[in-house]
């Protein structure tokens, strides 16, 4: 008879103890399908209405404290709870310490006690905490956040930091392998391939892995479409690679979504700046006067191509012979092989938040063209009146029309100074310097 009296209790609990688990799902889904029910013109409420809903259901959890306050499970959801906030919770730690102690095979209070240190900023307790959920049990959770973990953890030196990079990219994979379907998990693996991609060469086929698996959080998951984050690292990308429409497209829905977060309006400004300097200082020819515009000019001639007049010149694709100078209006489309560009520089930019050397150059015929030279080092750069020589260039045109602004521009891009002739002679190793892009990490 006791021994029954026992086992509906322990059922009680069990049930009472599931109802509590249920309560905390609930609240993790307000926060993260929040624009599912509410328009994004109602973004600037959402973290109040998040507030509000974490202390309806912590009131909810406290009424039962007393009958539950010594099990694991019980304490694991009081952590949970206040770990829906984006800031570190001192009592969430202490609940979630204790959750483990009690239960130490409780995977989700080491990962959730995880997430706290990290917004504590404490990398090696977070990373020992998803190290040892996945000792317990291979999960998804575990694997995205210790990749996240990997990519902030500072290394000894460069080396060490791409091989964090890499694994950052093996454990995320790994965890897209576990449930194809989780939104949260293709971000964070979109965000491991952007990273990976500024550490290991820049290759074309990470930059296009990172914006798959960005598309695709959003495919399988409504509410990742929704994530601040998601649209201002990929909208950082873009900028890199030139997309700028998309870029602009990104910063100002990371804003809307997130209205309290200053950094995304202000990349919309700067970028829109960007864009508006190059187009004015285009129409005005750099505003250099006539004659001394004719003065300049009158210099350009064959032997201008130095090195690359050579039948000997290795050219940036590894292509052998001498290459010929196109003016600026021939060029086509694309990557010119066997081409090279040959001009006076009238104008540089400095702007906020570069991710470019930026200058204008113009050729014989008057034509002129902005160049946009990356991975260079602060202390490079031209002058007015350099005479540039750039190999097999690769030209673009700019179309980007964004909210009531358009932009239509050709430009050059060229992805190292090392690959630019100035005044004759080859740029210094010392010219060149990795750029990189820093991913905001989500708050989980």
């Amino acid at each position: 008879m006791a021994e029954d009296e026992k086992s509906a209790e322990l059922l009680e609990d069990k049930s009472e103890l599931q109802i509590m688990k249920e309560l905390v799902d609930k609240l993790y889904n307000f926060r993260d399908c929040y624009f599912e029910t509410h328009s994004v013109e109602e973004a600037g409420r959402k973290k109040t209405d998040t507030a509000q809903e974490i202390q309806k259901t912590l009131n909810k959890l406290e009424e039962k404290e007393d009958q539950f306050k010594h099990k694991a499970e019980f304490l694991l959801q009081k952590g949970r709870c206040l770990n829906v906030a984006a800031d570190f919770s001192p009592e969430a730690e202490e609940c979630l310490s204790r959750s483990v102690k009690l239960e130490p095979g409780l995977v989700e209070g080491w990962n959730t006690l995880g997430e706290q240190y990290w917004k504590k900023g404490d990398l090696m307790g977070a990373r020992n905490c998803f190290t040892g959920a996945l000792q317990q049990s291979k999960n998804k959770v575990s694997l995205r956040n210790l990749s996240m973990v990997l990519r902030q953890s500072p290394a000894a030196d460069s080396k060490a930091h791409v091989k964090q990079v890499m694994e950052s990219v093996d454990m995320a994979r790994e965890a897209v392998q576990l449930d194809v379907t989780d939104g949260t998990t293709w971000y964070i693996l979109g965000n491991a391939y952007v990273c990976l991609f500024f550490t290991s060469g820049q290759k074309p086929q990470l930059s296009q892995q990172a914006l798959s698996a960005y598309a695709q959080s959003e495919k399988v998951d409504r509410a990742a479409s929704s994530y601040p984050e998601l649209h201002f690292n990929r909208a950082k990308l873009f900028q890199y690679e030139e997309m700028y429409g998309s870029a602009l497209a990104g910063y100002s829905r990371a804003a809307a979504l997130d209205p309290g977060w200053e950094e995304p309006p202000e990349r919309e400004r700067q970028l829109l700046l960007y864009l508006k300097n190059i187009t004015e200082l285009l129409q005005n020819k750099g505003k250099v006067k006539a004659r001394r515009l004719r003065m300049m000019l009158s210099d350009l001639n064959t032997s201008t191509l130095g090195p690359c007049a050579s039948p000997h010149f290795r050219s940036p694709t590894g292509r052998v012979g001498s290459l010929e100078a196109r003016s600026i209006s021939s060029l086509t489309q694309g990557h010119n092989v066997g081409s090279a560009a040959v001009g006076k520089v009238v104008f540089s930019l400095a702007s906020e938040g570069r991710m470019a050397f930026t200058f204008g150059m113009v050729d014989s015929e008057e034509s002129y063209i902005v160049v946009m030279v990356y991975n260079t080092a602060e202390s490079w750069g031209v002058l007015i009146g350099d005479t540039v020589v750039i190999p097999e260039p690769q030209l673009k045109r700019n179309l980007v029309t964004h909210k009531d602004e358009s932009f239509d521009f050709r430009s050059i891009r060229v992805d190292s100074p090392l690959l630019l002739l100035v005044n004759g002679k080859k740029t210094n190793a010392q010219s060149q310097i990795a750029a990189s892009v820093t991913c905001k990490p989500q708050s989980e």
